[in-house]
């Protein structure tokens, strides 16, 4: 797959700058088209990335020469900063990601999480598509027992346009397997929020 045409992205900027009724040529709006490029190749990079290859090195629980203990506790790692931007707008939304997954026969370096979010989130995104996505691969992935996914993120489309709700946040939930049970879930959900009392 190709990647990001900078060079298409830099003749369509100007023309909506033209479009807009600016001069693209004036002083401050030059490097704008380039600018532009630059952020959209780094915001939509993950369209060229498999995120699965980032759980590619997972290794076995219980391995005595992978170091890793059995078990069947939750592994939960909390406020993982995200940013995506909204495929309805071309509008950023920034947040914190939640993940927990309670292993079955595999685990992965604790790194290799936030790379999958990253991977995930730097594509034209809906957040409640973002979750659902970020639990699938971990399944794919992983083959845990269970899979919850929780993002709480501010949407410039929803804080700076429209209805201005400067505040607000968005909070969407995505379960798999033994934590899509009520009882597990809140039980992990618990721990997500118990950091912060």
């Amino acid at each position: 797959m190709a990647g990001v045409d900078t060079g298409r992205i830099e003749r369509a900027v100007r023309e909506i700058l033209l479009a807009i009724g600016e001069d693209p040529d004036r002083a401050g709006l030059e490097r704008t088209p380039a600018r532009v490029a630059e952020a959209y190749a780094d915001f939509f990079g993950g369209l060229h990335v498999d995120a699965l290859g980032h759980l590619a090195d997972s290794v076995p629980i219980g391995a005595s020469d992978a170091g890793v203990p059995a078990t069947s506790d939750a592994v939960v790692l909390r406020d993982l900063s995200f940013r995506s931007v909204c495929e309805h707008h071309l509008l950023p939304f920034v947040g914190t990601a939640h993940v927990a997954y309670l292993p079955g026969d595999r685990v992965v370096g604790l790194g290799r999480i936030p790379a999958l979010v990253d991977t995930l989130a730097a594509r034209p995104q809906l957040q409640e598509r973002l979750a659902e996505e970020i639990a699938d691969a971990l399944e794919t992935g992983l083959q845990p027992k269970g899979v919850l996914v929780v993002l709480d993120a501010q949407h410039l489309c929803v804080t700076t346009r429209g209805s201005r709700q400067e505040r607000s946040s968005t909070v969407t939930i995505a379960s798999r397997g033994a934590l899509a049970e009520p009882a597990a879930r809140a039980e992990v959900m618990a721990l997500i929020g118990s950091h912060g009392a």
